[in-house]
């Protein structure tokens, strides 16, 4: 007994000093910014927000439509220019670059970025009053939000997950993430308050979040709202070099 107790005692200690390390370095773990590759002065927009100026990658197009694009938490939007100009050639583009990534100043946080995306929002649908959103993996967690607040035409989940809690609770199953965890991105709960129309895409084979957090989102949408495209045989980064991938995403249009 001796010697149990001063173990359960080092243990003790191990297991709070992970959850203080966690706690202090979460975000560092979920956000990975990247560097902006297409850079010319006519594909960017600096839009000044709060305390802070963000970068938005754009290809200017006159007319009601415009699609805003929130991407992943390792991507730089920016490549997805040359695609998006050839896919939607009567959309206006708008893709967000969240802050640290990209040249935008300030840290990423979901609040942080959600005010970016509201300011964004405004912004371009002041000029395109038929809004599209579209979001992948992590950005799909910034669009679900918007569309509930904002009045977007339509809305696009690319590899969607129900919400970060419920997938950082299955990956650290032995952590209390649920008191630990800073960003939450609910999508779950404003997917009740969805009533446009809704496109979830998932890759089958996706090793990152798994078909069924996509599915699990999928039910909390109302009825009718929303239709889930599964793309067979890719995974979490490759579904958008499947040759089904751009097409369903112009079918959304």
């Amino acid at each position: 007994m001796s010697r149990i107790l001063p173990l359960l005692a080092v243990l003790a200690a191990v297991y709070v000093a992970i959850c203080v390390a966690v706690w202090m370095f979460q975000r560092s773990l979920i956000y990975f910014p990247q560097p902006l590759t297409i850079s010319r002065p006519d594909t960017l927009l600096r839009l000044a927000v709060d305390d802070a100026e963000v970068l938005v990658s754009i290809r200017p197009h006159a007319g009601p439509k415009a699609l805003i694009y929130f991407g992943g938490n390792a991507e730089d939007v920016s490549l997805n220019l040359p695609a998006f100009t050839q896919a939607f050639p009567e959309h206006a583009l708008y893709l967000l670059h969240y802050r640290g990534y990209g040249g935008s100043a300030g840290s990423p946080s979901e609040e942080a970025i959600q005010r970016d995306a509201l300011a964004l929002f405004d912004r371009v649908h002041a000029a395109h009053p038929q809004t599209m959103l579209m979001g992948r993996s992590l950005g799909a967690g910034v669009a679900i939000r918007l569309a509930s607040q904002r009045p977007a035409s339509r809305l696009v989940l690319i590899t969607p997950f129900d919400s970060l809690q419920a997938f950082a609770t299955r990956q650290f199953p032995y952590l209390p993430i649920k008191w630990l965890l800073k960003d939450r991105f609910e999508s779950s709960t404003y997917a009740a308050r969805i009533r446009v129309p809704t496109l979830l895409v998932a890759a089958e084979q996706d090793e990152v979040i798994p078909l069924s957090s996509t599915e699990a989102l999928y039910r909390h949408f109302p009825p009718g709202v929303a239709m889930l495209k599964v793309i067979p045989g890719q995974d979490h980064n490759s579904i958008s070099e499947s040759p089904a991938y751009l097409p369903l995403l112009r079918a959304a249009l």
